[in-house]
């Protein structure tokens, strides 16, 4: 039996002890314990010394007695985090598959079998043990045929015995129970022995590492383990198994930085404690449709863009280290790794990086899931987190539906004019690439018609690609297409201040102030924010030489919805030059749209101010998962409504004064005119102004009701915000980091997402039991 190495590496090292020989004695007192051997070999099955199983002569034994029946193995798979090694259990469900797939493998030069587990987002190579991530890129991990288990009193849970090991526990268990002979102990070549006292109780003892030259006796050189037989004997919580039907794909972007979480998690691991508590909160707040196999589950997908970004291929970290000061290093390769992302996405050489990323790993993932999933008919969705939703609004924005795809197609290309692909090369120092364009018969006019990506298969770098494009867009493109007289179509504007032009002048009919957020639709599809402000780079009065074009990639999908988490959204449009959002603007494929933030997130921004500014308009506040308020904020709405109450009662009052007073004998006033008396009238405007007072907040909740949110959103509303915990009220600003992070395992943020999408599918959410 063997062991690989690194793993259980250690694991039965042990410190001295001075009660070793006392716990040989009585094995049920367990002290510290180590792990599995690296090296086993077969064990030797002797009687057991009579000192060492003494104490055990009164227990029980009729299960001794009782027929000999195989264990139930469960398969687990190894977990690794920094030095922490776990082991967990797949889904009884995807247990069994993999059982299955053991039992029908017959012999040795058979093909792998492979297994899909955890919702198809892993595949398991039975023979190989080996469990390997399908979607993203993931070492692979162990996995095993679990059928005995160990654990000592400083460890948290059993662990798995390698499966060659628990072979031999079961052969030697076997052997006692057919025989009914009891008190056999198991020596292994490495030291460890394990003595099966008695079917409820069985113990491992352990050699302990170097020894002092005065301990004699081989008890001191022991430590004690609780072993068991069988998952059903060991207090482990087994997940349970995922609905096969997926209903909706949502794809989740992370913003700056490698990790997602004040833990420093990866985006991986982070839109796992979302799909959980999506699955969670499926099961309480749709349990009926569930049953009646209405609603299946949701699919949250990772989309990772900042390894390639800091890979290298782009080689921008190997930049940034030679130019960084080597003072106060953990905090410099900190801004390294994370903020300077905001920079990286504000140019226009590393911006076409993150966009063409992210683009291209939406439609890989699109494309692997429908082959994974042909049966698959429902919608897509996505979110962005941070920088991510920023990202994804730019993305949606530049996109194109089948009318504007199709205008595109077969409209007529722009001319060029009659300088040669020779020229142009030699122009911009790039001639050693003509023979590579050449090979491929491309001109000036084919030129202009590339993408980067055909650029990049032709195996041209990324710098000299930026060149060309660059170039053949700015000098070769006709005026008119580049301002988009001819290209662009109609959509909405969003309208910044109209400012002066240089002659002093206010400018008139198109101003170049004035951006729409539908980019020109040239022959290229590229967006060229030398003159629109639509993509990424501030411009000045629209114009903004020396910026590159951003060709923002199509989308093989059109989203059903826009999740922003934490969203800078509103301030970068701001800092663009954007003052309004027209109310009649939509993303060209993607018709709704969530902006979602913590009210203590020092990153997120509103948007709906910039559709509605005439109005101060309160965002609107996400219900609990469990159905009301938290209890801090039912205490300060209470208190708003009993002063409001005690407001209303004050106003009550003196309208019964009043109209006591009215009842009083007032002959000797002098009537008003039309024979009202001035108490009369008097009174009247009185009351007007108790009930004007009165309703004056109903009218304000009706005029809040009556508001026109615009289109981005289908008229509804877009700004949600989230409710602090209790413990996050105490203090503002020391949860400021941890509520820009909360969203990945927010039950609230959830149960939005979830009741969108069913919304949508026409299923209604049902209130879970208290």
């Amino acid at each position: 039996m063997s062991v690989s190495e690194g793993e259980e590496g250690g694991l039965f090292r042990a410190a001295p002890s001075d009660n070793s020989q006392d716990l040989l004695d009585n094995p049920t007192k367990t002290v510290a314990t180590g792990s599995t051997p690296e090296d086993q070999a077969s064990p030797v099955v002797d009687e057991a010394s009579p000192s060492s199983a003494s104490s055990f002569e009164m227990l029980d034994m009729e299960s001794a007695h009782a027929p000999y029946q195989e264990v139930q193995p469960h398969w687990f798979f190894c977990r690794r985090a920094d030095d922490n090694t776990s082991w967990l259990p797949f889904s009884r469900e995807d247990s069994d598959k993999l059982e299955n797939a053991f039992t029908n493998i017959s012999d040795e030069g058979e093909e792998d079998t492979v297994v899909a587990v955890e919702g198809q987002r892993y595949d398991v190579h039975v023979k190989e043990r080996k469990r390997h991530a399908v979607y993203w890129e993931q070492a692979p991990s162990e996995v095993r045929r679990c059928t005995w288990f160990y654990k000592g009193d400083k460890d948290t849970r059993f662990m798995p015995y390698p499966e060659d090991f628990s072979k031999d526990l079961e052969e030697a268990y076997r052997k006692s129970v057919t025989s009914d002979e009891w008190k056999k102990k198991l020596d292994f070549p490495t030291g460890e022995t394990v003595i099966l006292h008695n079917p409820k109780l069985i113990m491992q003892y352990q050699p302990i590492g170097l020894q002092d030259d005065w301990v004699s006796s081989p008890s001191e050189h022991t430590r004690p383990r609780t072993v068991k037989r069988g998952v059903d004997n060991i207090s482990v919580e087994i997940p349970d198994g995922e609905p096969e039907k997926v209903d909706h794909v949502v794809f989740m972007v992370h913003g700056i930085g490698p990790a997602c979480d004040l833990r420093f998690r990866s985006i991986i691991q982070c839109v796992n404690d979302f799909r959980s508590v999506s699955l969670s909160l499926l099961a309480s707040h749709y349990k009926r449709a569930q049953q009646e196999g209405q609603v299946g589950r949701v699919e949250f997908l990772p989309v990772n863009w900042h390894s390639a970004l800091h890979g290298d291929a782009t080689g921008v970290d190997e930049d940034i280290q030679r130019i960084t000061l080597p003072s106060i290093s953990r905090l410099r390769h900190f801004t390294n790794d994370t903020l300077l992302d905001l920079f990286f996405y504000n140019s226009p050489t590393y911006c076409q990086t993150i966009v063409d990323t992210v683009a291209s790993e939406f439609n890989r993932l699109h494309v692997l899931f429908k082959q994974r999933h042909p049966e698959f008919s429902g919608t897509v969705s996505v979110v962005g987190h941070s920088l991510g939703s920023l990202i994804l609004f730019d993305l949606l924005t530049n996109q194109r539906d089948e009318s504007q795809a199709r205008q595109g197609i077969s409209g007529e290309p722009c001319h060029l004019n009659c300088n040669t692909l020779e020229q142009t090369l030699n122009r911009l120092g790039l001639q050693q690439y003509l023979d590579v364009l050449q090979n491929e018969n491309l001109d000036l006019e084919s030129l202009a018609l590339c993408r980067d990506s055909d650029l990049k298969d032709l195996g041209i770098p990324l710098g000299p690609r930026k060149k060309i494009l660059n170039y053949v867009r700015r000098k070769w493109l006709p005026e008119d297409c580049r301002m988009g007289a001819v290209c662009q179509a109609q959509g909405p504007q969003l309208q910044p201040e109209v400012t002066s032009t240089q002659d002093g002048n206010e400018s008139s009919g198109l101003p170049p102030q004035q951006f729409h957020l539908h980019r020109p639709q040239s022959v290229t599809s590229a967006v060229d924010y030398e003159y629109f402000d639509v993509g990424i780079g501030q411009t000045n009065g629209g114009i903004a030489k020396g910026q590159v074009s951003i060709d923002y990639p199509q989308l093989e999908f059109h989203p059903q919805t826009f999740f922003a988490f934490g969203s800078p959204i509103g301030m970068f449009l701001t800092v663009r030059g954007l003052k309004r959002i027209d109310p009649n603007y939509t993303f060209p494929t993607c018709k709704s749209f969530y902006n979602i933030y913590h009210p203590y997130d020092p990153v997120a921004y509103r948007i709906e101010p910039m559709i509605v500014s005439e109005v101060d308009l309160e965002p609107m506040l996400i219900p609990h998962h469990k159905g009301r308020k938290r209890m801090h904020l039912e205490l300060k709405d209470s208190l708003t409504r009993m002063s409001m109450d005690l407001k209303n009662n004050v106003l009550g009052s003196l309208r019964t004064a009043w109209q006591s007073f009215a009842r009083l004998p007032v002959a000797a006033l002098p009537p008003g005119e039309g024979g009202e008396t001035t108490t009369e009238k008097t009174l009247e405007e009185t009351q007007g102004g108790f009930d004007e007072a009165e309703s004056s907040e109903s009218v304000e909740e009706r005029e809040h009701r009556e508001i026109k949110m615009g289109m981005l959103n289908g008229g509804r509303r877009i700004d949600y915000v989230l409710q602090e915990k209790p413990i996050e009220s105490f203090n503002e600003y020391l949860f400021a980091i941890q509520s820009h992070l909360c969203y990945w395992e927010s039950e609230d943020t959830a149960l939005l997402l979830l009741k969108e999408i069913y919304d949508n599918l026409g299923v209604a959410i049902e209130q879970p039991q208290q």
